[in-house]
């Protein structure tokens, strides 16, 4: 089994037991979500890892191997360690302040927006968004750069972690109350808390409105490490978990409209995707505000 392989298995064997888990929980039964949100979800799965990403690196190789090609594996001698912080530096933190101004820029929101019209939590929202938004991101292209440079085995140990801490944030087993009902583990709790994304904090940036007093929709940015959102005062942690969550617009558009846009675009005025920009554009400044249908 080669160490790619392997990579790339342990995230999937994460997301089938964790899938596994939320059904035996009742996740599936009954729930909010549409056959549009089933497809939305899959073709996301398969098209991050399959096409966006293969065809990310393919680029960065290329043009990387034409235009500097002294630069292939320059830092392959340098301590693992650096090449850890060189990835969490260009990936995470790069990944924390994308996530960021896509809830702050209109137009970005709208590639992020099919993440967070979702009503329910689980390990399948995890992956959703717009194929530009991922297309886009500059954390993808920076590591392509960095494992060009000689840092792929530090990445092939760093992306199989960083996918599981984030599919366990989106997951609805909700793992992290196992920390938080005991005492004696209260110090432990404190600082994963504080360090990596969990359930709580990251169902909290889902939850449908801060006025209930534990969602946080304009802060708890976090991928892998939450400790971006402390440094940068983003951060909310309150260890419990929102019961509403979506977004303000929830008109949900047919999941080519959603994966597609601005390539497609919706044929509702009312949708956000009818255009690059509309009379009802999410505003991020405001909180949240009843939608008139």
């Amino acid at each position: 089994m080669t160490p790619e392989f392997t990579s790339k298995l342990i995230p999937g064997i994460a997301m089938l037991i964790l899938g596994v888990l939320e059904a035996l929980g009742g996740l599936y039964i009954n729930d909010r979500r549409t056959k549009n949100d089933f497809t939305i979800e899959l073709i996301s799965l398969v098209t991050l890892p399959t096409f966006i990403q293969p065809g990310i690196y393919f680029v960065v190789i290329l043009v990387m191997g034409i235009a500097f090609p002294s630069g292939e594996d320059y830092f392959i001698s340098a301590n693992i360690l650096w090449h850890f912080l060189a990835l969490l530096i260009f990936d995470d933190l790069t990944q924390y302040w994308w996530h960021r101004i896509s809830h702050a820029n209109k137009t970005m929101w709208k590639l992020h927006r099919p993440h967070h019209v979702v009503e329910e939590m689980g390990v399948l929202v995890t992956y959703r968004n717009a194929i530009l938004y991922y297309a886009l991101m500059p954390g993808i292209w920076f590591s392509a750069v960095l494992v060009y440079m000689g840092m792929g085995y530090a990445y092939l140990l760093y992306i199989p972690f960083k996918l599981v801490v984030i599919l366990l944030a989106h997951s609805n087993t909700k793992w992290d109350r196992f920390l938080y009902k005991y005492r004696i583990l209260a110090p432990v709790a404190w600082v994963i808390e504080r360090v990596i994304s969990t359930p709580s904090t990251h169902f909290a940036h889902h939850g449908l409105t801060a006025e209930d007093g534990v969602s946080h929709p304009n802060g708890n940015y976090g991928n892998l490490l939450f400790i971006w959102d402390v440094i940068f005062g983003t951060a909310k942690i309150t260890r419990k978990y929102p019961t509403t969550f979506g977004a303000w617009n929830r008109i949900k558009e047919p999941w080519y409209v959603q994966l597609l846009f601005p390539i497609i675009r919706s044929k509702d005025p009312r949708s956000e995707l009818h255009s690059i920009k509309t009379n009802n554009d999410y505003d991020p400044s405001v909180d949240y505000k009843e939608f008139n249908r």
